[in-house]
């Protein structure tokens, strides 16, 4: 999987430099790729049985710029809490395991690996809480064992959350990893996996950097999402390879703060329920790039979702050099996520553009909640097949007769030059 999204991703950038040579990253730092720290500070050597303690240690001392390495072997763990300035990195070879015992992630009121009324109750597998600096490098494994069955229970993390589904309630289950009012954080190479709930959840974080990443769960495995960043600024995700169970990546903005200055670059997605913005955007979203991206079956492909109960202002959102396959809904703009939600937190979007994109069937969806706060979107060389469906409600869409197909309704249809084959390339060199 890795050598093939390596031969996509360097396709992608080709297509980039020649098709939009001018287009700007939101993230307003400057971004390179990382480099290894130079420095290990403890070589941890797995024990074949629980070796949380351990590593822990070695993390707790181990200076800022150094680095914790796990070499080849499986490394077995319960929760792990980072350090300002300390990169865990992990080696070809050597997989970091989450044990699959709600008790050792449970926060002390016993509700890890149950159905209760909130689904708080677990710590995360890896935690980088009010930290500065470090982060995850190497090319190594992180196994959060969503489908391995729970110790002393009969069930997996993962069915626990369908049944979760089914009889209502929230399952308790711990995230793969969570970054909690933090800065600089950095993520290299890394393949995450098998997460019992998100792979990667962000709240207040300013700078982060997740490059070359894999992440990696069944299309089934329920609330898997991939990278979501809420109440963050900063943040670039970029040469990645994601298919999971829930959102490959999915911008919030709930009550804990806006979201703002994200670029998502040269990425591949796989399965999942795509790019998303929301449903959680009363705090405000804005200034999000998202370019050379590839969603190959995933269920939705560009999606802003929101409804009255948690809306908010999403603006200046671009989507540029896209290329879709297989999704049931390739664009779903929509201000009414639940329609029986009640609130006064009306969702308004403005200022999406969406720029040289390409797709096959499918509905292509933009829903404002009235024409008061209807959808303000352009288009720029937007074609999908005929047989693609528009659904326009409450929006305001700007766009020449010569640049969509099918045509947008009620307006009239130009022919159309012949598509590039950047779309081709993008499909073929990423399952090489």
């Amino acid at each position: 999987m890795t050598k093939r999204f390596r031969n996509w991703a360097l396709s992608s950038i080709l297509v980039s430099m020649i098709v939009c040579p001018a287009a700007k990253a939101q993230d307003r730092r400057a971004i390179a790729e990382p480099v290894a720290p130079h420095t290990v500070c403890d070589r941890p050597v797995p024990s074949g049985k629980d070796d949380t303690v351990s590593l822990q240690d070695a993390i707790e001392h181990c200076p800022a710029g150094a680095a914790v390495y796990l070499g080849r072997g499986e490394f077995h763990s319960g929760p792990l809490e980072m350090k300002s300035g300390v990169t865990l990195w992990i080696g070809r070879g050597a997989a970091l395991i989450a044990i699959p015992e709600p008790a050792a992630y449970d926060k002390g009121r016993g509700q890890c690996g149950r159905i209760m009324g909130k689904g708080d109750g677990c710590r995360p597998f890896i935690s980088f809480s009010k930290t500065r600096g470090g982060g995850i490098y190497g090319e190594g494994i992180i196994d959060g064992q969503g489908g391995a069955m729970m110790s002393g229970g009969a069930e997996t993390w993962w069915q626990l959350a369908r049944r979760a589904q089914a009889e209502g309630g929230n399952q308790n289950a711990p995230r793969l990893i969570q970054i909690d009012h933090a800065q600089d954080i950095t993520f290299s190479g890394i393949t995450l996996r098998n997460a019992p709930n998100f792979h990667v959840a962000m709240n207040r974080v300013e700078g982060a950097t997740f490059w070359g990443l894999t992440i990696d769960s069944p299309a089934d495995a329920r609330n898997t999402d991939g990278i979501d960043p809420g109440a963050s600024q900063d943040v670039t995700i970029t040469h990645s390879f994601i298919r999971t169970g829930d959102d490959n990546v999915a911008i919030k903005a709930g009550d804990n703060g806006s979201s703002s200055h994200i670029s998502i670059l040269d990425n591949y997605f796989g399965w999942g329920h795509g790019m998303s913005i929301g449903s959680e955007v009363n705090s405000g979203v804005s200034d999000i790039l998202v370019r050379n991206l590839t969603l190959d079956g995933t269920t939705s492909g560009l999606r802003i979702k929101s409804d009255v109960s948690r809306g908010g202002l999403v603006e200046r959102v671009t989507y540029e050099n896209v290329c879709l396959r297989g999704n049931r809904s390739p664009v779903s703009f929509d201000a009414k996520y639940d329609p029986r939600a009640q609130g006064t937190r009306i969702p308004v979007y403005r200022q999406i553009v969406l720029r040289h994109v390409r797709g096959d069937n499918g509905v292509l969806l933009m829903r404002g909640v009235d024409e008061r706060h209807a959808l303000d979107v352009a288009l720029e060389d937007v074609r999908f097949a005929n047989s693609a469906t528009w659904q326009l409600e409450h929006a305001k869409v700007t766009a020449s007769p010569s640049d969509v197909s099918p045509p947008l309704p009620g307006r009239a249809s130009e022919p159309l030059p012949r598509g590039s084959e950047a779309c081709s390339r993008a499909f073929r060199d990423a399952h090489r």
